[in-house]
């Protein structure tokens, strides 16, 4: 019986970096927040009392329009800063953004109109395990550099 130590596994899967997992999980979670708030949209008389000045409960104005973009704005920059940063002020940064980021999206449940519990409740939660996800790929983040799988270092890894 002849045995093969040196044949490549069927679904082996390369490292993925920290960074690029980072970056991916503020990508989804920054799609999730545009669509949920998308949807919103489609809640009754949401439209109309959106033209007549106000989004749950505040007044539309400058400031408001500011401090929304200054939120969603945050996963859009978590994606170019997971990519560009140094490692250290990496980790501490999404550390603090995604630490930031559960509270806002559990206030969300606040604006909640009756008979949306479920669908609040489901989008909160999906966004909560984002990040959470970030945070343990953050805290976990790896003190030494993984070697890169590629053509030339795969024979190095067996």
């Amino acid at each position: 019986m002849t045995i093969r130590t040196n044949t490549p596994k069927l679904f082996d899967n390369p490292r993925i970096p920290v960074q690029a997992k980072l970056a991916a999980a503020w990508t989804s979670l920054m799609y999730l927040v545009l669509y949920i708030d998308y949807f919103h949209l489609y809640q009754p008389d949401q439209i109309d009392i959106i033209r007549g000045g106000n989004i749950f409960t505040f007044e539309i104005s400058g400031n408001l329009m500011t401090i929304f973009f200054v939120l969603i704005s945050t996963p859009a920059l978590m994606v170019l800063l997971s990519l560009t940063l140094p490692a250290r002020v990496n980790r501490a940064t999404n550390l603090v953004a995604a630490a930031l980021w559960i509270p806002f999206c559990v206030v969300n449940a606040a604006g909640a109109p009756q008979g949306y519990a479920l669908y609040y409740g489901v989008t909160i939660g999906v966004e909560v395990l984002i990040l959470v996800f970030i945070l343990r790929s953050a805290w976990t983040w790896p003190r030494t550099s993984a070697v890169a799988a590629d053509s030339a270092t795969a024979d190095l890894r067996k």
